[in-house]
């Protein structure tokens, strides 16, 4: 281990554990339970059995547990995203399509063709670029994921910008925000825009955010810890107070959360 570091080895990382011990220990508290002399005992957390928590400090670890259920902010609307639950929507039965007589199929089939008649079913493709990520595109120190990201980063601002949605006085709700990449690259594009806010949807904690880069510029950024299914846009204070158009924005959504976010926007 390195210095003043926990003595505990993890295989899955192929290294040591990099918690700084008590005075005196050589353990972290979370793998203290390696310690020869040490006879108190470590359980899992009842919230979040992926961290363990010592036996006779269960209650005082609960009350601040990162993982505990916090006030819902104004924002949370239960399930204000999730569609129409109606009872004629839901069939109480879902019959497997294997088990369809032809007679069945066909009429099934008349009525997709039916439904479908009319609406416009070929997406043009259209991969853009834009110049605000040519330098990091460029950047030989690239992998082949990274490459790809940025590529994908890039073609989204291009097509932005084809619909003129990059301009000033406008908040960028990035859905499914993750580090917040995809709107650390608008601001770069608006560099020297004003009045600009962007707000980061990610129901999930997140390491290694790149939000800390933007500290000292103009633009705005707010993280929104929500999942889109309960996020209500009309109650967030920010755009309550200044009302400026929303642009929704996102890069890593799966189909049911872009419903979602269909619904939020």
């Amino acid at each position: 281990p390195g210095p003043g570091r926990c003595a505990h080895f993890v295989p899955r990382k192929r290294r040591f554990c990099r918690m700084i011990p008590a005075p005196g220990r050589r353990f972290c508290g979370e793998h203290g339970h390696e310690e020869e002399q040490n006879d108190r005992k470590r359980i899992p957390c009842p919230l979040d059995p992926k961290h363990t928590v010592y036996e006779d400090q269960l209650q005082k670890h609960l009350k601040k547990c990162n993982s505990r259920e916090k006030p819902k902010p104004v924002y949370f609307v239960q399930d204000i995203n999730a569609g129409l639950k109606d009872v004629a929507e839901i069939p109480e039965k879902q019959v497997p399509l294997s088990s369809l007589s032809i007679e069945e199929l066909q009429n099934l089939i008349i009525k997709l063709k039916k439904a479908s008649n009319g609406l416009e079913l070929h997406l043009k493709e259209q991969i853009l670029s834009h110049q605000a990520l040519q330098e990091a595109l460029n950047d030989p120190k690239n992998g082949e994921s990274a490459f790809k990201h940025l590529k994908q980063q890039a073609s989204i601002l291009g097509n932005m910008e084809k619909l003129h949605l990059l301009g000033p006085g406008r908040c960028f709700v990035e859905f499914g925000a993750g580090r917040g990449k995809l709107s650390h690259w608008v601001d770069i594009a608006l560099e020297n825009v004003e009045s600009v806010q962007f707000l980061l949807v990610e129901r999930a904690t997140t390491r290694f955010k790149v939000d800390g880069k933007h500290k000292g510029r103009d633009s705005i950024f707010e993280r929104l810890q929500v999942d889109i299914q309960h996020l209500c846009l009309n109650k967030v204070p920010i755009l309550e107070k200044k009302r400026l158009p929303v642009v929704g924005i996102g890069k890593h959504l799966c189909g049911a959360a872009t419903g979602m976010n269909y619904r939020c926007v």
